[in-house]
């Protein structure tokens, strides 16, 4: 049975103006020519709209590039869409947040790398950016637009977690999701230096797990599936102690939803403008509930996983969701390899996909950067190797 599609990134351009360590894409200064235009753009929302109409991010890139943003995500909206907008925020004027305002996106995200201004900026390639994030971050507040902080970590920022949750509080922002890097595009040349081994990813995800417990805003571990197992071993053992104060939704368990860009908690902001957008469901949902879309409109499991699924230049959406060869093999639990495949917690993490292919050239290989180990017979790993995109 083919799953709810629950959540689309459409990465409408390449062209940015930074130059991050660890983009996922190799960006331009651009627009390029095989980008979808308006036209072929509205039309992706209309084949998509046939399936479902799930939250749908519109990122880049830097998004705010194209000249036609605004009305496609007002035509998103207008098709009964939840809009959403990834941006690194240095372009965000007050003029252009009164624009975002009046398009309808229910939640913007900007990316901070660090609490450290000179962090953030080298990591970014462009001295002042981090200023430039917080300005955008503030002038969306001030139009009443719901915010997220994202924040890629690695070693180089490891150490400011905590100040970087301190700054989400003190910006009123709704939420703050940390992505744990991926060894893709940029990012499979800083990987080496940059990639926390398993143990501190453990003690990373720890402490967001224990920071959750209390507090007032969203707080999602992104590209970290483990920490769905975290979570659910952290409560097994207040259990054990007789602390049934704890809650956890299971996998397929339905709960009130708000728009947004995630599949998490289900809550609410205590100043009342933000929400906590939507229920818990497992770690990896790579072409389960999630799927990304290239700037030429090829199709992906999620933006970390190169392996196409798709063209919808030549393949209707909805032939792409529910028969793609690609997202049959990812929503088959059995085909899992390795430890994923024998973990107990596997409903609720799946392991990432991304990265168990960058270490492998196999998407159904075992979490390489997951230091639980199952105390069952480990399977082999029913290598799957797919053309990845250029």
């Amino acid at each position: 049975m083919t799953p709810p599609l629950r959540l689309v990134f459409w990465e409408t351009t390449k062209a940015c103006n930074l130059t991050c360590r660890h983009c996922r894409a190799v960006p331009q200064r651009a627009i390029g020519p095989m980008e979808l235009t308006t036209r072929r753009a509205l039309d992706l929302i209309d084949d998509i709209a046939i399936v479902a109409k799930p939250v749908m991010v519109l990122s880049g890139g830097e998004p705010l590039f194209r000249p036609d943003l605004f009305e496609i995500a007002a035509y998103g909206v207008e098709s009964g869409f939840r809009m959403a907008l990834a941006t690194n925020g240095t372009l965000v004027t007050g003029h252009v947040a009164a624009k975002i305002a009046d398009a309808g996106f229910s939640r913007v995200a900007i990316s901070l790398d660090g609490a450290n201004p000179a962090t953030h900026d080298r990591f970014r390639g462009l001295p002042g950016s981090h200023a430039l994030a917080l300005r955008g971050l503030r002038n969306l507040r001030a139009e009443g637009v719901s915010v997220q902080i994202n924040s890629t970590i690695a070693k180089h920022n490891v150490t400011e977690l905590p100040a970087l949750l301190d700054l989400a509080l003190a910006i009123d922002a709704d939420a703050l999701h940390l992505f744990m890097l991926v060894p893709v595009g940029c990012g499979l040349e800083i990987a080496p230096a940059e990639m926390l081994p398993a143990d501190e990813y453990e003690r990373v995800l720890r402490w967001f797990d224990e920071q959750s417990k209390s507090c007032p805003i969203d707080l999602k571990a992104t590209c970290a599936p483990h920490y769905y197992r975290i979570r659910a071993q952290r409560i097994e053992e207040e259990r054990r102690r007789g602390d049934l104060t704890s809650s956890f939704i299971a996998p397929g368990t339905k709960a009130k939803a708000a728009p947004g860009f995630t599949t998490h908690a289900a809550g609410g902001h205590p100043h009342g403008h933000g929400q906590h957008l939507s229920a818990m469901t497992r770690g990896c949902l790579a072409g389960t509930s999630v799927c990304f879309i290239s700037n030429e409109g090829m199709v992906y499991p999620c933006g970390y996983l190169p392996v196409t699924a798709g063209d919808t230049r030549v393949q209707a959406f909805a032939d792409i969701w529910n028969d793609s060869p690609v997202f049959r093999d990812l929503r088959d639990p059995d085909a899992l390899g390795g430890k994923c495949g024998e973990c107990r917690y596997q409903a609720l993490c799946g392991g990432c996909r991304a990265r168990a292919y960058a270490a492998t050239s196999s998407f159904l290989a075992e979490e390489p950067f997951c230091s639980y180990q199952p105390a069952t017979v480990v399977r082999p790993t029913r290598l799957i190797r797919m053309e990845a995109r250029s």
